[in-house]
C-alpha cells in the first residue's frame, strides 16, 4: 500500500515533532520552512510536563539536559539591582519530580530538527501559498518551488499561521490579543553575568529582564504592557528597536546598556502576546497543530511542550486510521482539547504576573515570590498549572499502532 504523504508547513517545534512521528507511522512527510534554516536567538523556555515526556519517547532528554540549563534562582530586583523577590528554582524540580529544564526554544528546535534530517523531506526558504482540498487530497501551491498534490496538509506555522489563514480564515477571527508585546534578544559579551540566575527588574506594565548563557552570551527578554497591539511591522527590526527605546531607555535598572546592545544585534524576537480560540482544528484532509491551532501564549511558559504533545497526538491517531484522516483528526481533538483549554485559562492568569501594572501589583508579587521557598505555598501558587492532567495514549505501543 502507497504511503500516505503530508506537507507540513512550519519547522519550528510541533512541525519537527510530526515529522518524526508521523514518519515513525509509515508516512511520507514534507516539511516546508519559510526561513532559509533552523532559526536561532530567541528566548528561553521553561520544559516539563506531557512535553517532556514526548522528547522522552525521542530519545532527546539526554541532549536536551546537555544543552539546557539547571536554573538555580528566578532573582526579582529594583532599580539599583538589588533582590527585592524571586525564589530557588528548586521548586520547580520538586513539583515535577525533577523533570525540569530550561533551553533556548532554538536550541530545542535544532535538536527536533537533528531528529528528523535524513527521515523526510525537508524544504528551506520556501512557503505554501494556496491549498485547494479535494475528497482525495490536497492541492498545494508554494512561493518558489512548482505546485504539488499530497494525501493532507497540517499547519504547524505558529501564532501567525498562513494555513490557517489560507483554510479556515484571517488570523483575527481567532486571534485573542493578552494586552502585552515582547521583545528577546541574545548578544555576546554583556556583564554583568550572574549563570544560572534568571535576572529580573520590573516597573508598572514593564519588565527587562536578563539571562547567562554559554558561550559568554546572554538572553535578554522584554515585556510590554499595551491596551492594544503596537503596530510595528513583523519584519521591521528598526521600528521594533525604535519602539523598546521608547518605552525603556528611562525605565531604569540596565535598561539602557541593554538597549545599546540591542542597538548592534540583528537577532531580535518581537511580537504582541495572544491567544488562539478555534472551534475547530481540522477541515476536511486539512489540520492545524501548535500555535497555530491553540496558541496559549508565549508567557505561559509551556508552549513548545504544548506543541509537541499536539503533535505526538496526532501523529498517532493518523497512523490508528491512516485511511480516515477526519476521524484521527477529530480524535486528536477530543484528546487535547479540555487539556489545551485548562493551560489557556491558566496562560491568562500567569501573564499578568510578569508585568502588573500598578506598583502595589509589582510590589505584592514580588512578596509573594519570596515566600515560595514554603512547599505547601509554593504548590498552592504554581502547583496546579505545573502540573499536565492529560491521558495521552503510548502509540509507540503495539496495541496502539494501525
Amino acid at each position: 500500500m502507497r504511503a500516505k504523504t503530508v506537507v507540513i508547513s512550519g519547522a519550528g517545534i510541533a512541525g519537527p515533532t510530526l515529522a518524526y512521528w508521523l514518519a515513525d507511522r509509515g508516512f511520507e512527510p514534507t516539511l516546508v520552512e519559510r526561513a532559509p534554516q533552523v532559526r536561532s536567538g530567541g528566548y528561553i523556555i521553561d520544559f516539563w510536563g506531557a512535553g517532556y515526556d514526548v522528547a522522552e519517547k525521542m530519545g532527546l532528554l539526554p541532549e536536551i539536559h546537555r544543552e539546557g540549563y539547571d536554573v538555580g534562582e528566578l532573582r526579582l530586583v529594583d532599580a539599583h539591582g538589588r533582590r527585592v523577590g524571586g525564589f530557588s528554582a528548586d521548586v520547580f524540580q520538586r513539583l515535577t519530580n525533577g523533570r525540569y529544564v530550561s533551553i533556548a526554544r532554538s536550541e530545542l528546535a535544532r535538536l527536533l530538527f537533528g531528529k528528523i534530517e535524513g527521515r523526510c523531506e525537508i524544504i528551506f526558504g520556501d512557503s505554501v501559498t494556496r491549498i485547494t482540498p479535494d475528497r482525495d487530497g490536497v492541492s498545494v501551491a508554494f512561493e518558489k518551488a512548482a505546485e504539488r498534490r499530497f494525501d493532507l496538509a497540517i499547519g504547524a506555522d505558529g501564532l501567525h499561521s498562513r494555513v490557517r489563514e489560507l483554510v479556515f480564515g484571517a488570523e483575527d477571527t481567532f486571534e485573542t490579543y493578552l494586552g502585552y508585546m515582547v521583545g528577546a534578544f541574545q548578544a555576546e559579551g554583556y556583564g554583568p553575568r550572574e549563570d544560572l540566575v534568571y535576572v529580573s527588574y520590573t516597573i508598572p506594565g514593564k519588565q527587562v529582564a536578563r539571562f547567562a548563557m554559554r558561550g559568554d552570551r546572554t538572553m535578554f527578554f522584554f515585556i510590554l504592557a499595551a491596551d492594544e497591539p503596537v503596530n510595528v511591522g513583523a519584519h521591521d527590526m528598526a521600528a521594533q528597536r525604535k519602539l523598546l527605546h521608547t518605552e525603556f531607555d528611562e525605565a531604569g535598572w540596565e535598561s539602557s546598556p541593554i538597549l545599546r546592545v540591542l542597538d548592534s544585534s540583528d537577532d531580535l524576537y518581537f511580537d504582541r502576546v495572544s491567544q488562539i480560540h478555534m472551534d475547530a482544528w481540522s477541515k476536511g484532509r486539512v489540520a492545524l497543530v501548535g500555535d497555530a491551532a491553540y496558541c496559549a501564549s508565549l508567557l505561559a511558559g509551556q508552549g513548545s511542550a504544548l506543541a509537541m504533545v499536539g503533535a505526538y497526538v496526532l501523529a498517532g491517531e493518523l497512523g490508528r486510521s491512516p485511511d480516515d484522516p477526519e476521524a484521527a483528526f477529530a480524535r486528536y481533538e477530543r484528546l487535547m482539547r479540555p487539556f489545551i483549554a485548562k493551560k489557556q485559562k491558566a496562560a491568562v492568569r500567569f501573564a499578568a504576573s510578569f508585568a502588573p501594572r500598578t506598583r502595589f501589583g509589582v510590589w505584592f508579587r514580588n512578596q509573594i515570590t519570596s515566600v515560595f521557598g514554603i512547599p505547601f505555598i509554593a504548590q498552592l501558587f504554581i502547583g496546579p498549572d505545573l502540573l499536565d492532567r492529560i491521558d495521552v495514549p503510548d502509540y509507540t505501543r503495539p496495541e496502539n499502532q494501525a
